[in-house]
């Protein structure tokens, strides 16, 4: 059988490539499931199609590499950088992208379910209808992403910077916000039943015709925020002095008071 070779280096399946120097390499439909590429230099390379399935990329050079199709389900690319990288509709189910570089970076309609982005930088990439079920964003730098019509459901975003972060449409129920910064974020019809956004910083955000059914907005700053529309029934707030107050049919009942 002929061995694929690339810059030198075998391409086959637990390949042993680290700190190789792979940069613009071709490799297309690479097979390299459960290769070794520690600090592999893969910048520019062409790894459309690829399998990296359980591929251990840490701290790797992957900017503007083209990943699209690619599989990465279970890969460890803790500190990788994968600046401006197109990761279109790629398989990243369960990856370890903890701390990881991906600023700029294209994850339209990507896999991200269970993956582990935590302290993770994506400041303005694209996710648009990504799929982050589950996913452990806690941390991670968002600011001015595009995640419209992405899936979080369940996701942990606590302490994330999502600030005029676009997340208009998107499915974030039963997510964990908490802390988290969303100022003049843009959540225009968002699902965000049963949310947790204790303590978030929603200054100017765009609540507009959002679902906050049962959301916990205990402590959260929401001056200047646009509700109009937002559905609110079930919905937690406080007014800063310690007393808690929940919308219900018939209008805001206290739940909890300071002199209680």
């Amino acid at each position: 059988m002929k061995i694929r070779k690339e810059n030198g280096y075998e391409i086959k399946p637990g390949a042993d490539l680290r700190e190789a120097d792979l940069r613009e390499a071709d490799l297309r439909e690479a097979d390299l499931n459960e290769a070794n590429l520690w600090r592999a230099n893969l910048v520019g390379a062409n790894l459309v199609g690829a399998d990296l399935e359980d591929a251990y990329l840490e701290k790797a050079r992957l900017g503007r590499a083209d990943l699209r199709e690619a599989d990465l389900e279970e890969a460890y690319l803790v500190g990788a950088n994968l600046e401006d990288a197109y990761l279109n509709e790629a398989n990243l189910v369960g990856a370890n992208l903890e701390d990881a570089y991906l600023a700029g970076a294209n994850l339209r309609r990507a896999n991200l379910v269970g993956a582990d982005l935590g302290g993770a930088n994506l400041e303005d990439a694209y996710l648009e209808k990504a799929r982050l079920g589950r996913a452990d964003l806690r941390e991670a730098n968002l600011g001015r992403a595009n995640l419209w019509r992405a899936y979080l459901r369940g996701a942990s975003l606590y302490k994330a910077n999502l600030r005029g972060a676009d997340l208009g449409e998107a499915n974030l129920g039963g997510a964990d916000l908490g802390e988290a910064d969303l100022r003049e974020a843009d959540l225009l019809y968002a699902d965000l039943r049963e949310v947790n956004l204790e303590r978030a910083n929603l200054w100017g955000a765009n609540l507009r015709e959002a679902n906050l059914r049962k959301a916990n907005l205990g402590g959260a700053d929401l001056r200047e925020a646009n509700l109009e529309g937002a559905y609110l029934l079930g919905m937690i707030i406080d007014d800063g002095q310690g007393n808690v107050y929940k919308c219900q049919e018939d209008g805001w009942g206290i739940v909890r008071s300071i002199s209680a």
